[in-house]
């Protein structure tokens, strides 16, 4: 992309304006009098567009769970040649099937720059995943590295949501019901069909990416926290109405059953001049998350750094939750701070945004990330530890490093790719070497 291009991209992200709230019943018009009153079809809707509604779940899915949005737009999403399959390129879903499950701890180095352009849909790079797409269960980890902007191409996932965490690089996100900015520290989330384009506010970006092919993300319930805390959902934002008026070709690609399919249209297809409903993109700022801790002693389960949580058919066993280990004070009394060891029934798959994260101080990069499958066991390197075990309990301020956790309930398959990638650290283990006998009977 060049520089007036992402000059450009900066100049639109900064004037943006949103509509806050998780959940809502959110409704906009880029003009006015393009929403119907009273009705959702009406026999002529406003302004010679065409009423399309956007179903994100089932029709009869209980109200609290439904998720849809009715779109006004100037061509109906009918209107659209055949699809033909198209190059996967580094792509992969669910069910992952080139590898066997691994038991082992692994860890890689962020994912290596491209020879060339590379747009954000050209550079999705798939880690591995769990469940399957066509049964709408489980989830896939996919990284992204780009340094061109998705031109007169646009993208929609049929498979599952798309969770995506900048790490590096501001990103300029065009959807069909508008416009959001996700720069590092944010995270962006797309609905499941939402068709979007990605242009870059910096030279290049970088990040991961969570499919989510289950149950839409919602706040996690608080329990005994009571009615506040943990992620706020007036801090949520989505976009208002912006549409493209634009004749031409565009290439449309749908994710539809793990396999990329491609149509060109004859004008953009983001074209919704007006919306209302609850099945929307938003971005949402993870230095607000409001950390719940440990005021006398003890580590509390990183279950209280929940951001976002995919429920399953058992209660509290998650498809998975995204959570974040933000910036937050450190007081326990008598109390080994950092995470402490420890064997999961979970899978945990563990990125990093910025800074340095407090479990190991060494070989963890931003951009890297980490796989624990279920009963790994893990925890502080040995210099972590040596170094929390003789420390001064004061109170004690983290705030350089923002790291993330993709937490599933079922194990998790890599791509051969992942499995045989060159920045795939080969000597995780040694981290744990040198932990020494310090029994004392």
């Amino acid at each position: 992309m060049t520089a007036t291009g992402n000059e450009q991209a900066r100049k639109t992200a900064e004037g943006l304006s949103y509509s806050s709230g998780f959940g809502n019943e959110h409704s906009s018009e880029a003009v006015i009098g393009a929403l119907p009153v009273g009705r959702n079809s009406p026999q002529l809707a406003p302004l010679g567009l065409y009423a399309e509604q956007l179903s994100g779940t089932a029709f009869t899915e209980p109200r609290h769970h439904n998720r849809r949005s009715w779109l006004y737009r100037i061509r109906p999403s009918a209107a659209h040649p055949p699809f033909v399959r198209a190059e996967q390129g580094a792509i992969r879903s669910a069910p992952f099937t080139e590898c066997v499950p691994d038991p082992n701890r692994l860890r890689w180095n962020p994912l290596p720059e491209p020879t060339g352009p590379v747009d954000f849909l050209d550079g999705l790079w798939t880690l591995g995943g769990n469940g399957d797409a066509t049964q709408r269960t489980g989830m896939a980890v996919h990284l992204y590295y780009a340094n061109s902007p998705m031109n007169r191409r646009v993208f929609s996932d049929a498979d599952g949501e798309l969770l995506i965490v900048p790490e590096r690089g501001g990103l300029l996100l065009r959807t069909e019901l508008g416009l959001l900015r996700a720069r590092p520290g944010h995270i962006a989330l797309i609905p499941r069909g939402i068709r979007f384009r990605v242009e870059l506010l910096d030279a290049d970006a970088r990040g991961y990416v969570c499919e989510n092919y289950g149950q839409p993300f919602q706040l996690p319930d608080l329990g005994p926290i009571g009615a506040n805390g943990l992620a706020n959902a007036r801090d949520f934002l989505a976009p208002v109405a912006a549409y493209e008026d634009i004749e031409g070709p565009c290439e449309v690609v749908n994710k539809f059953c793990g396999n990329l399919w491609q149509a060109t249209y004859d004008h953009s297809p983001l074209d919704v001049v007006a919306w209302h409903g609850n099945h929307v993109p938003y971005v949402y700022d993870l230095h607000r998350f409001n950390v719940i801790g440990s005021i006398s002693y003890d580590h509390p389960d990183p279950s209280i750094f929940t951001v976002l949580t995919s429920p399953s058919d058992t209660p509290g066993l998650a498809g998975v939750d995204f959570v974040v280990f933000a910036p937050r004070w450190l007081v326990g009394e008598d109390t080994f701070r950092p995470p402490y060891f420890h064997r999961n029934v979970m899978t945990e798959y563990m990125g990093l945004i910025e800074g340095a994260y407090d479990a190991k101080a060494e070989g963890f990069l931003p951009g890297g990330g980490s796989l624990h499958n279920m009963m790994s066991a893990h925890g502080p390197d040995r210099e972590t530890f040596d170094k929390a075990s003789a420390a001064e309990l004061r109170p004690q301020k983290i705030e350089d490093g923002l790291a993330f956790m993709f937490e599933t309930r079922w194990p998790l398959t890599l791509t051969a790719q992942a499995r045989d990638a060159g920045h795939l650290q080969r000597g995780y283990d040694d981290v744990w070497q040198g932990l020494q006998r310090h029994f004392r009977p």
